[in-house]
């Protein structure tokens, strides 16, 4: 019977540092492709936990008998392993959503005009979303032109997305879960499946293989946000996550030590930057320092024409697809021109006569991430 109490423990222990690590950024864990293990551990957590508490139960009386204080003292560690791994390292307990979205304009902004956002604009409404707050948060819910959204953000694959959270047709909520091969996770409220940041894509549970509908986003210094879109909402900080926004303060420009959201200067490094561009079912990677200088790029993407740009702020970029394969575009300021026509950063034409540039989705992002994420992805060198 001593042996069943021990047997619980050791089991007990096992699971829970299993339940963790497989969805959690531990040596290891992120490489291996075992999301399909982390979800059933997770999903049949409360089995498992009954199993190993009944065998402890039983086995207690005797263990007790032969070493009270090994007995107890098993108990202990058990106890603060179980209390650490669900509420000290699960992803929803450090990561916090805001406590209340506030929201202003540009007259009553208080965030430093020349930090970066994810902008969304729709139906003449625009909104930002400062990368140093959704960094902590990894996501925040809000709505633009009556629909909701969900903006988020994941630090270790510098990978900023916005959604829908519309599944099966109905409005949905998610929780930070984990991680997978270094993307932040999310679980639906519903359902309980599992969805990845990057993708907005269900990868375990009943929904395996459904997507949230993507909204396309830019990423630029908030002062180029607000010249685009004057009249734009800006995400304002929540004064009781002062400390954590604090922390995030050199995420943006790449300076920070840590491992996971270090950034390498040296191109096609597991941590270079890359501006991935998609189009059609085409994708492709440009180097960041190679950008800064070229400023444009011209090439071709899925048939098309396009420009890739920086813009002076060395912050701002964009991917637009060009009229022809011979439009040049000259970056003046915040304008790009041509021979005859003007446009602004995001490729709307200041002439409403003249069309516009289309605007690809574009994302800076790490180049471990993108190329993970975009197994069959070229690269522009």
């Amino acid at each position: 019977m001593k042996k069943l109490f021990y047997a619980g423990i050791l089991g007990f222990l096992l699971f829970e540092i299993a339940n963790v690590y497989f969805i959690m950024p531990m040596p290891g864990s992120q490489e291996m492709n075992s999301i399909t293990l982390a979800y059933f551990l997770y999903s049949w957590r409360w089995l498992f936990r009954i199993i190993f508490a009944f065998l402890i139960i039983v086995g207690f009386r005797n263990a007790y008998k032969r070493s009270r204080i090994v007995s107890v003292l098993s108990l202990v560690i058990l106890s603060g392993i179980v209390y650490a791994a669900n509420f000290q390292m699960a992803a929803d307990a450090m990561f916090l959503s805001p406590k209340t979205l506030r929201m202003s304009n540009a007259d009553n902004n208080q965030v430093d005009l020349n930090r970066q956002v994810l902008g969304v604009e729709r139906n003449g409404e625009a909104k930002a979303y400062p990368i140093q707050y959704l960094g902590y948060h990894h996501q925040v819910l809000d709505t633009i032109a009556q629909r909701p959204i969900m903006i988020t953000y994941c630090t270790v694959c510098r990978t900023g997305r916005v959604f829908e959270p519309i599944v099966n047709g109905k409005a949905e909520t998610f929780r930070l879960v984990g991680m997978d091969h270094f993307n932040a996770m999310f679980e639906d409220k519903t359902t309980k499946s599992w969805w990845r940041q990057v993708t907005g894509q269900a990868i375990a549970g009943k929904l395996t293989g459904q997507n949230l509908p993507e909204v396309k986003s830019s990423q630029l210094a908030l002062n180029q946000w607000l010249e685009l879109y004057p009249n734009s909402l800006i995400m304002q900080p929540d004064q009781d996550f002062t400390a954590e926004y604090d922390s995030l303060s050199n995420y943006e420009t790449g300076k920070r030590k840590g491992k996971l959201t270090r950034r390498d200067t040296l191109s096609w490094q597991d941590k270079s930057w890359v501006v991935g561009v998609v189009s059609g079912q085409e994708s492709k990677a440009y180097d960041w320092n190679t950008l800064l200088k070229e400023r444009i790029i011209y090439d071709e993407l899925n048939g098309q024409p396009i420009a890739v740009l920086v813009a002076n702020d060395n912050k701002s970029f964009a991917a637009l697809q060009r009229l022809t394969k011979n439009q040049k575009l000259i970056l003046k300021g915040n304008t790009l021109q041509d021979p005859l026509n003007s446009y602004n950063l995001l490729g709307a034409a200041l002439n409403p006569l003249v069309p516009s540039l289309p605007r690809l989705n574009a994302y800076q992002e790490y180049w471990h991430s993108w190329r993970t994420f975009h197994p069959n992805t070229k690269k522009y060198e």
